[in-house]
């Protein structure tokens, strides 16, 4: 007797990622609880003597606390919404996850440009805050349109986009201290606030647009590749 069996279609194990295939998810999850962790607790206790930001006006703090409050949240769902694995497997649970980023990302992206008409970090920290925080809104609207209206593919290249600016605050972090650590040295006595708003307007430009370049390679990348493969 001959037992015949039905062949598997090509590529469908393939189109099912694995968790273990994305080793970049973990650090990604451990550098944002991190950083989430250190960030939000002089914000929720209330007391504007915790704050790591000058406050230039009485209502500064209650505002930049809302925003870091709205901004850690909309961080922490994003790392689930980049899993492949998770995206895959629980659609039900992304879909969820989705709005709940949506709707804390919007209105701190909104704050965000309030802080930044107030900003003590000077003029050029200014300027890239007033530009970042609209591009960081009109991503997520992108992608939130896209998806209501199922072009998914596109959805998914603009929550990308918006993803790369949502992060975008630990790499501002990171540009920060390394152009602290090169600009101290030479730094005249008595420089101090000059100083801080060098490193604060160099880290807030750094920090949002390589993300977003980056994020932008990958995605035309991955298009190309696609187009090669077609």
């Amino acid at each position: 007797m001959t037992i015949t069996t039905t062949p598997r279609p090509r590529g469908e194990h393939a189109s099912r990622p694995r968790w273990w295939r994305r080793p970049w998810v973990a650090p990604l999850g451990v550098v944002a609880l991190t950083f989430v962790a250190f960030s939000l607790p002089p914000y929720v206790s209330l007391d504007p003597a915790l704050s790591r930001v000058p406050s230039p006006h009485l209502w500064y703090y209650a505002v930049l606390s809302v925003h870091v409050v709205l901004g850690s949240i909309a961080m922490l769902a994003c790392c689930l919404q980049v899993w492949p694995w998770f995206r895959q497997r629980y659609r039900r649970a992304h879909r969820i996850v989705g709005r709940v980023y949506v709707l804390a990302q919007l209105p701190a992206g909104v704050l965000a440009l309030v802080l930044a008409w107030v900003t003590p970090f000077g003029p050029v920290a200014m300027a890239s805050s007033l530009l970042m925080a609209p591009l960081w809104l009109g991503c997520t609207i992108a992608g939130w349109r896209m998806a209501r209206q199922r072009r998914f593919a596109e959805h998914r290249r603009w929550m990308i986009r918006s993803f790369a600016l949502t992060m975008s605050i630990i790499t501002n972090r990171i540009w920060g201290l390394v152009a602290m650590v090169l600009l101290l040295p030479s730094a005249p006595a008595g420089g101090e606030e000059q100083l801080m708003q060098t490193v604060a307007g160099l880290g807030a430009w750094l920090g949002w647009t390589i993300p977003l370049l980056v994020a932008e390679w990958w995605l035309q990348r991955g298009r190309t590749a696609r187009r090669a493969t077609r």
